[in-house]
């Protein structure tokens, strides 16, 4: 069998103004998945993506990444968060093209920017072109964050992250702020994404429809220890017709269930 994308042995991991969030919990996931992690408020969902971004340093345990131990934040991890953060002053082809100015700062020195890196402006562009059509909005390229709606920012922001060719994607609630219509259309935008790519992600969320719709399988998370992990089989994910399906319904019922505080130990 194939190592692991990412293989999470024996975490441990507190923070000081309160108790455990994690205690001997151990996860592998496979390359090419995507996952939703879902879970209470507090429950470490956010705090899980930071450690696997190496974001956030384990108290105990270890966290494998394409089988290297984290110790740093990898270059080609791509990260994408609820808040955009995209540069005011920058248009959305320049803040697309941000990544590719910092690693031409720093240069191939395997922390900032990955080993194989060689810098060319044509295939920069290429690449800009892809993604800002992809995401359809190639004909926004020279506005400004002000001037564009929020869906837009995070289209800008995703594109941002998928330029410099992540080998792993996280987004934490990244269509949480959107109106209902936005949030399933860049769902949608997601699904046909990891159809045609492949890549493996994992997105935190606590609405329980998106979770169903992105994550071919399911973490759930509980808000007391987490020490073995809930993962819920989703094989639906991704099916453009999911939501009108009784699958959909069933499922969005099942994680319901599972995330009532009585029922929180033990499906897996």
């Amino acid at each position: 069998m194939n190592a692991p994308m990412i293989d999470i042995d024996g975490l441990r991991f507190h923070y000081r103004d309160r108790g455990l969030l994690f205690d001997a919990f151990s996860l592998a996931i496979a390359k090419g998945e995507a996952w939703s992690i879902i879970g209470p408020s507090g429950c470490g969902k956010t705090t899980l993506l930071y450690l696997m971004a190496a974001l956030n340093r384990p108290d105990a345990g270890v966290i494998r990444v394409g089988g290297v131990p984290l110790e740093r934040p990898r270059p080609r991890t791509g990260l994408v968060l609820q808040d955009h953060g995209l540069l005011p002053w920058a248009t959305v082809e320049a803040n697309t093209k941000l990544g590719f100015k910092i690693r031409g700062f720093y240069g191939p020195d395997g922390r900032h920017s990955p080993k194989d890196t060689v810098r060319d402006r044509t295939t920069e562009d290429a690449l800009t072109d892809h993604w800002l059509s992809w995401l359809g909005i190639d004909h926004l390229r020279e506005k400004y964050p002000a001037d564009l709606s929020r869906g837009q920012r995070q289209r800008a922001a995703i594109a941002r992250t998928l330029v410099l060719q992540p080998d792993l994607l996280l987004m934490d609630e990244p269509f949480s702020a959107l109106d209902a219509p936005i949030r399933e259309e860049l769902q949608r935008v997601m699904n046909r994404f990891h159809r045609e790519t492949k890549l493996t992600s994992l997105t935190v969320t606590h609405d329980i429809e998106e979770a169903v719709v992105l994550g071919e399988k399911i973490l759930i998370l509980s808000d007391t220890l987490n020490q073995v992990p809930t993962v819920i089989e989703n094989p639906h994910a991704g099916d453009p017709d999911l939501r009108k399906s009784a699958q959909f319904l069933d499922q969005c019922d099942r994680l319901r269930r599972l995330l009532e505080p009585r029922n929180r130990k033990g499906e897996a």
